[in-house]
């Protein structure tokens, strides 16, 4: 008999019980949503129970903290919501991931997120969470985009540990968490044809 994939698996919760994974959507879309609303100080899991219309036992089947239920939470972050795109340029490629980009940061994530900042010094737990959740998955997808650009010889080697490389995400992070002006699909735009694609094209491969 073959083994049960992961899919067929019921995840476990921390206390051991066995949970219905048809839930953890709901929940934690309700989680993101409070952490925007009243940020991770004011958080409950009563709150996150009412917010997801399910009972507390439901909750504490999953998380036994509030921290145990953010951390899990923030470690999932984006990894439905970003795909590796595979345009055949790494122009198409490249507009493509940022406007994924400027979606997330628009989103339920990106306004959780924004509550969570000034938090993570005092909870080494959440930012590790990040880096090992959210940021890793969005440094797997650019890694990515980066081998494709560089077999079909558009840019060299060195460009995917460049400076010039970081001025994809710098860019609208600067203007996401720092100015107040709107980050949208127009300005990833115009950040990847004035600023991105010259850079990338000056370290073109001989």
């Amino acid at each position: 008999m073959a083994a049960p994939s992961t899919a067929e698996v019921a995840r476990v919760s921390r206390g051991g019980r066995p949970r219905d994974p048809s839930r953890d959507g709901v929940i934690r879309a309700a989680i993101l949503r409070l952490l925007a609303d009243v940020g991770y100080g004011a958080l409950t899991m009563d709150a996150v129970a009412a917010e997801a219309g399910v009972g507390k036992a439901t909750i504490y089947r999953r998380w036994r903290t509030k921290q145990d239920l953010v951390v899990d939470t923030i470690a999932d972050l984006n990894r439905a919501e970003v795909r590796t795109p595979d345009t055949g340029s790494l122009e198409g490629d490249l507009r493509e991931i940022m406007h994924t980009f400027v979606g997330v940061v628009n989103g339920p994530t990106g306004a959780a997120t924004l509550s969570l900042l000034s938090t993570m010094p005092r909870q080494p737990a959440l930012a590790e969470a990040f880096r090992t959740g959210p940021l890793t998955v969005w440094n797997q997808t650019f890694e990515q985009v980066w081998q494709n650009a560089e077999a079909r010889g558009e840019i060299d080697p060195s460009f995917a540990t460049s400076v010039a490389a970081e001025t994809i995400s710098a860019l609208i992070v600067q203007r996401w968490l720092l100015t107040g002006h709107p980050v949208d699909d127009a300005y990833a735009d115009e950040v990847l044809d004035t600023v991105v694609l010259p850079l990338a094209r000056n370290r073109v491969s001989a």
